[in-house]
């Protein structure tokens, strides 16, 4: 899959299927399967290092992790978060951190609002950089939000974010990921633009849609957000996995012949 794949797929009605991964072994997992792409969230700071929010997450963080998914990932597009403030400095240190990202591996970066990001993502379209934008809840702008909640549900919020969509396009960013708006807005949104959006907590009507891995797969037990699916209770398939092999062990049925090298 390539830049102009997200397009066809918008075109021919065939709904992008995006999940976050953050490690090799996930990643080589997900090459197995028909997902068509992969996002190294800064989500990565809550799911894998127990921060509070992603504004803990780090460009040396993304990097590295960016790295480990790419080796493990195969053919997949895997797309890469710019994480807090990383692209809010200078024009050449926020090149510097797309740089960083893309040579760990990532075909495209991805990066929050369009307010003082219209220059640098033409910028980078035209260096070479492939770009998506993220609107609606935006982490990164948590406290200035108020908070975690649904963006858009006043009319001057909807054509705000309608707005920035039509700008985020204008300025050169292959897709858009659309995070907790209205149904209703997503979908005209989606209407409007040329290029796909892809929603999360953004209702059916999106181009498609991403989940975190580990919250589709059942194994993030406190965090059951309304637009979270578990698709497998991954939780308790591991737990009792891992106490399967306990007794085992207490039991001596491991390990057995099979397992060893005998005399």
């Amino acid at each position: 899959m390539n830049i102009f794949d997200f397009i066809k797929k918008k075109q021919q009605h065939d709904k992008i299927t995006m999940v976050t991964c953050y490690d090799y072994t996930s990643a080589r997992i997900l090459a197995k399967t028909s997902v068509d792409c992969l996002l190294v969230g800064d989500s990565v700071a809550m799911t894998m290092h127990g921060f509070k929010d992603t504004l803990s997450a780090t460009l040396e963080m993304m990097c590295f992790h960016t790295s480990a998914v790419c080796r493990g990932a195969g053919d997949k597009f895997v797309i890469s978060d710019l994480p807090f403030l990383s692209y809010r400095k200078s024009l050449s240190k926020n090149v510097s951190a797309a740089q960083a990202l893309m040579q760990a591996g990532a075909q495209a970066v991805k990066l929050e609002n369009a307010a003082g990001n219209l220059q640098l993502i033409r910028h980078l379209t035209e260096s070479g950089i492939p770009v998506m934008g993220h609107l609606g809840l935006t982490m990164q702008l948590m406290h200035t939000l108020g908070g975690l909640k649904v963006q858009g549900k006043t009319q001057e919020g909807a054509e705000k974010i309608r707005q920035d969509a039509i700008a985020l396009q204008e300025a050169g960013c292959f897709a858009l990921v659309l995070e907790c708006v209205p149904n209703g807005l997503a979908k005209s949104i989606t209407q409007q633009l040329i290029i796909p959006t892809i929603g999360i907590g953004a209702g059916p009507d999106t181009d498609g849609q991403v989940l975190v891995y580990q919250d589709l797969l059942g194994l993030n037990i406190d965090f059951k957000p309304r637009f979270v699916k578990t698709f497998i209770d991954g939780h308790e398939q591991v737990k009792n996995g891992i106490e399967d092999y306990v007794q085992a062990v207490k039991s001596g049925g491991f390990p057995n012949d099979e397992h060893s090298y005998g005399n």
